[in-house]
């Protein structure tokens, strides 16, 4: 549930200006952020790749203390902040928390970035695995895109980033639930794309390979490519200013990814059977 915010910046009326009079800056900086899942990981590299002066960033998160210090390096950086001790499973929290910020100044982006993992290291995913997942990365990326998306219609602009993964090209032996939910906000957001472009509203889906993070520092196999949290953030945030359909990355893992979603299963299965599975 919503802790409440413990640090808001006194500057936000100079991000309502910015926000009211045009949306996005000259260099395409979006005036108003808020981003889930800001307290570690893609998340937090976000936060900071997108703070400078003139930018004012909602930051969500369960872990106040990590939350606390990525607020207190975006100051240092020039932004102002507001920071929520955030559970998106809350539907009726996280509502009140999006629109509580969208009221403040408008959103121009908002990334739906938090998310959980887990494998069938230990033998076939319990249903309360599987739930628990589904929870965080399905429901809490539609709880916070969903109250919002009204209001950037009614404006006729907005930006949405939907954190997917590599995974959601084909169901991994290995983590179904993980692989089953960033499928289910991939193919979402594609359609939500086409949906509200009309409207002048931008969707984007990210799907990262192997970022480091907590959750890839649980994992005890190889990770092809491995990328600092801090690059991947400098290319997703390109890719949302050019407002790509589909930001997928690094590339040799992305295509691989593809081409085992396009493989027969007859040909595919016994190939993922052999990777290594997560914990």
């Amino acid at each position: 549930m919503v802790g409440g915010i413990f640090r808001q910046a006194a500057a936000s009326g100079k991000v309502a200006a910015d926000s009211a009079s045009g949306g996005f800056m000259p260099d395409n900086q979006p005036a108003h952020v808020l981003i889930t899942g800001a307290s570690s990981g893609i998340g937090a590299a976000l936060a900071l790749c997108y703070a400078r002066p003139g930018t004012h960033l909602s930051l969500g998160g369960r872990n106040q203390e990590r939350l606390a210090d990525i607020a207190a390096q975006a100051a240092a950086r020039g932004a102002t902040t507001s920071v929520a001790s955030i559970d998106v499973r809350d539907r009726d929290a996280v509502a009140d928390w999006a629109i509580a910020a969208d009221d403040r100044a408008p959103l121009d982006l908002v990334i739906a970035n938090a998310g959980i993992s887990g494998g069938t290291h230990g033998g076939p995913e319990t249903a309360d695995q599987t739930r628990a997942i589904f929870a965080v990365n399905l429901d809490g990326v539609l709880n916070v895109a969903l109250p919002v998306i009204p209001r950037m219609i009614a404006r006729r602009r907005g930006q949405i980033a939907i954190i997917s993964s590599l995974a959601a090209y084909r169901g991994f032996p290995g983590a179904p639930a993980y692989s089953g939910s960033k499928a289910a906000v991939k193919v979402w957001g594609e359609a939500l794309r086409a949906d509200l472009a009309p409207q002048g509203v931008k969707v984007n889906v990210v799907m990262p390979g192997f970022i480091k993070s907590r959750m890839t520092d649980a994992n005890d196999f190889p990770m092809p490519f491995l990328m600092p949290a801090e690059k991947a953030a400098e290319i997703i945030r390109s890719g949302l200013a050019a407002n790509r359909a589909r930001i997928a990355f690094p590339f040799p893992t992305a295509f691989l990814a593809w081409a085992m979603g396009a493989l027969s299963p007859v040909i595919a299965d016994p190939i993922l059977r052999m990777l290594p599975k997560k914990d």
